[in-house]
């Protein structure tokens, strides 16, 4: 500005035909403006003039010339920037020294765009999609296989199994059982339902049972103490004539003596060794 009537509010030397700056409605000339108010740059630390325009970022001030990338040295002047340990750099250069690179496209995920973050890896959004029907995951569940990442409905579709009961999808876990999936909840004895995952079971008819079940149902009896034979009892039994006993049951009737392996006598439906036996 140029004044015709007033006199510098520092100095008081009159600014009638001088160039002069206004500060809280008080009149400066150049020079005391200058000394008293002008910002210090911070590249080149030199005042900035009332007649220069001050660029200014978070309390620091800057030439118009002198608002640079710390690294390129490009001007930053209405250019969009970041800044790092103090540090003004273009985008370009920010981005290659500390931007993400996307774990998909391997491309740098420039400052200010939406990124993805999931299991420690960053995306571009508009690379974090289904690997099969490629919409964008976004927030929703997703699945990841062979480091692909799908959502549900389309993993279900290409991988999941199907219980060979209730045949819904087995999303973890799960029994395999004559080469077919189960759930562990529907994997039970077919005769009194009890779930039978990490339990002893016995397979009739392509059916499993829990042990008490298939011995109730179809284990051949002990001749002589009347309970089940089965192979989880041990794997030695005795048959003769339709019946049948336990190895530790098969023993002389009268003595007790062991006759596993031994000649027997019978008599009615007692065993009994051959020296009770000619008694």
């Amino acid at each position: 500005m140029t004044s015709s009537n007033t006199d510098c509010h520092y100095c008081l030397q009159s600014l009638r035909g001088r160039k002069y700056a206004l500060r809280e409605e008080n009149a400066y000339c150049v020079s005391c403006y200058d000394s008293l108010f002008a910002n210090p740059c911070e590249e080149c630390k030199q005042p900035i003039e009332c007649d220069s325009k001050d660029l200014a970022y978070k309390g620091r001030h800057w030439h118009e010339r002198c608002f640079k990338c710390t690294k390129c040295r490009r001007s930053l002047v209405e250019k969009p920037f970041a800044a790092k340990d103090e540090l003004l750099l273009c985008t370009e250069c920010y981005s290659d020294e500390y931007s993400s690179k996307c774990f998909h496209c391997q491309k740098t995920i420039m400052p200010g765009s939406r990124k993805m973050e999931f299991k420690g890896s960053s995306w571009h959004e508009s690379c974090f999609v289904c690997q099969y029907c490629r919409q964008p995951l976004g927030t929703k569940p997703l699945i990841t296989k062979d480091n692909e990442n799908y959502c549900v409905p389309c993993f279900e579709k290409q991988f999941a199994h199907h219980c060979y009961s209730c045949k819904k999808v087995i999303t973890s876990g799960g029994v395999t059982y004559h080469d077919q999936p189960w759930h562990k909840e529907c994997f039970v004895c077919a005769g009194c339902k009890t779930q039978l995952s990490g339990q002893r079971f016995i397979s009739k008819d392509e059916y499993p049972y829990c042990v008490d079940c298939f011995s109730k149902l179809y284990a051949k009896k002990c001749a002589a103490c009347k309970k089940p034979i089965t192979a989880l009892g041990g794997p030695k039994f005795i048959s003769f004539e339709e019946r049948q006993w336990h190895g530790e049951c098969f023993n002389c009737a009268k003595c007790s003596v062991s006759l596993v392996g031994q000649g027997f006598l019978t008599r009615q439906d007692d065993v009994l060794c051959h020296e009770c036996g000619s008694a």
